[in-house]
């Protein structure tokens, strides 16, 4: 035990990963030990950890861990781990990338039929025992665009384009994919957002993202489109996108994220026409440890047998 590595699982939910470590065999390579989130590690758990799995740290841990190598996070999204004053410059640090594939493709597909299909007035029509003819709109034939092309929006443009959707986008690093029609730089962003009937946010968190739809590229989307945030809160800037809606720039918008979660009830977005508040059910699924347990393995046995990790969070682009 003394010369394996060291695993350190720092969450409330261990079960899904032991479990996992155990199916491929690699129990008798590590020494694992559990952490609830509520406390902090032991001085022995500091100086043994090599690896460390954890959804995120408090500032002042990682450099107490001389030892720790890599660290997996348990989210997508590393804007809280890339923030910390103290994060060790040669810690190899591996984000949950791609895991949220099952869950959120299926959300924002229900945000696109939620948008254009009057089940929810219906269901108000019904509490009244109201016949009233009301007419669906077809989702084939008009245009997504997806700004941040990555796992989950390569997955949306997949099953968008099964709907007969035309779908475009942006991407960091621009190449031809399948399902999408158009692939473009960042800085053609303004020519997606014009020629979309929906625009969904999918861009990670990073500095440049910072506030990136404002009122400027609001202004150059159709006034009958659709914004969808899956991405991250602070994508939108809020205010803008209020005066958006309510002038009709822009026809509405569906959230699912926002700069503070729980939304707090004296926010704007709950009182504005046109937008809907979504508690961020985008990514949870009810197995998701066991989602990012089978990442965390594959990475686990990479590590151990000494081969490159996936999903290595480049720090200088932020994800």
């Amino acid at each position: 035990m003394r010369n394996m590595p060291h695993l350190l699982l720092w969450t409330d939910s261990t079960s899904a990963y032991i479990d996992a470590i155990a199916k491929a065999g690699l129990s008798d390579r590590v020494a694992i030990d559990t952490l609830s989130r509520k406390d902090l590690p032991s001085d022995t758990q500091r100086a043994n950890t090599s690896v460390l799995l954890s959804p995120g740290v408090p500032a002042g841990v990682l450099p107490t861990m001389p030892n720790l190598k890599w660290a997996q996070s348990m989210t997508a999204g590393v804007e809280g781990w890339i923030a910390l004053p103290d994060l060790p410059p040669g810690l190899t640090l591996t984000c949950a990338r791609g895991t949220h594939k099952e869950s959120m493709p299926e959300n924002i597909l229900a945000a696109l039929f939620h948008i254009t299909k009057p089940y929810a007035a219906i269901v108000e029509d019904n509490r009244d025992s109201l016949w009233r003819h009301r007419v669906a709109t077809p989702l084939n034939g008009k245009t997504l665009g997806i700004l941040g092309l990555g796992a989950i929006g390569q997955e949306v443009a997949r099953l968008a384009s099964a709907l007969g959707m035309r779908v475009i986008g942006t991407k960091r690093r621009p190449a031809p994919m399948p399902h999408v029609e158009q692939v473009l730089p960042s800085d053609r962003t303004n020519e997606i957002l014009a020629a979309s009937d929906f625009v969904l946010l999918l861009l990670p968190a990073t500095p440049e993202t910072d506030n990136f739809i404002d009122a400027g590229r609001l202004a150059q989307m159709k006034p009958g489109a659709w914004l969808l945030n899956f991405g991250r809160g602070h994508l939108i800037k809020d205010a803008d996108l209020i005066t958006a809606v309510k002038n009709k720039t822009i026809a509405g918008a569906i959230l699912d994220v926002f700069r503070q979660e729980p939304l707090p009830k004296d926010h704007p977005f709950w009182a504005a026409d046109g937008i809907l508040v979504l508690p961020h059910i985008g990514g949870p699924h009810p197995h998701r440890d066991s989602i990012v347990a089978k990442l965390f393995v594959d990475n686990l046995g990479r590590f151990l047998d000494g081969q490159p990790l996936k999903e290595v969070v480049d720090r200088s682009a932020g994800y």
